[in-house]
């Protein structure tokens, strides 16, 4: 019986993934949409480029973990995110510069012009419209290579060659109006995930590429034309589903401004994923060796050494947090966790909690209609009804919500989240 029960629970979490991922002909008019910008980018002209700029998709778009996102309690656009590394030199390169005239080569389309939004801190950002009222917003970033000599240090940090290569600086822009180099390596992030997934793609592309063709023959010429960024491991769709998860979980909560980052959860996923084969056993693995690391917040305690080996999440004697960047050691994502008594680190490993109890514990109630209707309280109703109804479990009407629209956990002096049930 419990068998059967996983392998139920298993099919509305694939269905669920599909319902709050992006589909085929979004993500196809996606492409179409930032290829066209990194062609005009490609063609303009700028001061001191000899080379043409390099223009990549980064991010969840590119690492195929894409979540339409929840703001505001509501399902909104969706968000690109698009390189634009100009060819230079970083020693005559001024990060101003460099921000001013990639943003200038956009005004001088009028189209991008209109859609263009006001000047970010890192990026440029095109507005596009969509009539179905799903749309997109494609975030540039502007950078250049980086500096041979903190590529040096990467790989003196154990960074593979082939990925510290990638490295680039992204143009900052601060409160005060000016700017300086912020550190990144979104190309070399994107090649060690896919070498993380890469033994279970490689088992599963054919089969989903396939399947996709055959349902999407409008869209597509050729199984050949499906690309990889369509075929979903089991790591990219439980990253989807804790994303989800903390969007629902964290949506206007007073502690919303300290959720955990997507790069946070898609980071620590790949690190801890064992090239589980289904969903269900991917999150019961990423989500029990997170949850170790909360022991972390009391005094004394020992993580396993296994786990304490790797330096995953580590917490110094000083009380300073630490998570570093897998292709970059020196950028730590913690760096702010201590601040504010540790605020971040609670709300993260409270939303750790609250993953443990919505996915793993309810597998106790042993029923898969039960098991759906409470995924309705940490997914959302909308996905999780439509994914029920396509495998005839349910109708939307019997789903509520596992927890009152508008209540509140406070977290700012929690009970410790390790013991943590409500």
């Amino acid at each position: 019986m419990a068998t059967d029960i996983r392998k139920q629970y298993n099919e509305v979490l694939e269905k669920i993934t599909a319902e709050i991922d992006i589909s085929p002909a979004k993500y196809k008019t996606a492409v179409e949409r930032y290829t066209a910008v990194g062609n005009w980018l490609n063609c303009g002209e700028y001061e001191g480029c000899d080379e043409e700029p390099r223009i990549y998709p980064q991010g969840s778009f590119r690492l195929g973990t894409v979540v339409r996102p929840i703001r505001n309690g509501k399902e909104s656009d969706y968000d690109i995110d698009l390189v634009c590394e100009l060819q230079k030199e970083k020693d005559i390169s001024a990060p101003g510069d460099i921000k001013r005239d990639i943003g200038n080569r956009l005004q001088e389309n009028k189209v991008y012009e209109r859609m263009l939004d006001k000047e970010g801190r890192r990026c440029w950002t095109l507005n596009y419209a969509e009539e179905d009222g799903i749309g997109f917003h494609l975030d540039v970033l502007p950078s250049i290579p980086e500096d041979r000599e903190m590529v040096r240090h990467l790989q003196q940090a154990g960074v593979n060659q082939l990925l510290s290569a990638q490295a680039i600086s992204i143009t900052h822009r601060n409160g005060n109006g000016s700017y300086n180099w912020s550190a990144g390596n979104p190309g070399g992030f994107a090649d060690w995930f896919d070498l993380r997934k890469k033994p279970v793609f490689n088992k599963v592309a054919a089969s989903q590429k396939s399947y996709i063709f055959e349902n999407r023959q409008d869209i597509f010429e050729s199984v050949d034309a499906v690309p990889d960024q369509l075929v979903s491991t089991p790591l990219q769709k439980a990253i989807q589903i804790l994303k989800r998860h903390r969007d629902v979980r964290f949506a206007g909560k007073p502690q919303e401004a300290n959720k955990p980052i997507s790069m946070i959860i898609t980071t620590l996923s790949a690190q801890f994923y064992e090239n589980e084969e289904d969903i269900l056993s991917a999150l019961n693995n990423i989500v029990e060796k997170i949850y170790a690391h909360a022991g972390l917040m009391e005094p004394g305690y020992h993580l396993e050494s296994a786990l304490a080996a790797r330096r995953i999440i580590s917490l110094t004697t000083e009380g300073k947090w630490y998570m570093p960047n897998p292709v970059n050691p020196y950028e730590n994502f913690a760096d702010r966790w201590h601040e504010n008594n540790h605020e971040r680190a609670k709300a993260f490993f409270q939303w750790v909690a609250w993953a443990r109890r919505d996915f793993l514990e309810i597998l106790a109630k042993n029923d898969i209609q039960k098991i759906t209707e409470s995924l309705a309280g940490s997914l959302g109703e909308r996905a999780v009804a439509s994914a029920s109804s396509k495998l005839s479990l349910s109708t939307p009407a019997l789903f509520a919500p596992a927890y009152k629209k508008g209540s509140t956990v406070e977290i700012t002096n929690p009970s410790k989240p390790w013991t943590c049930h409500g």
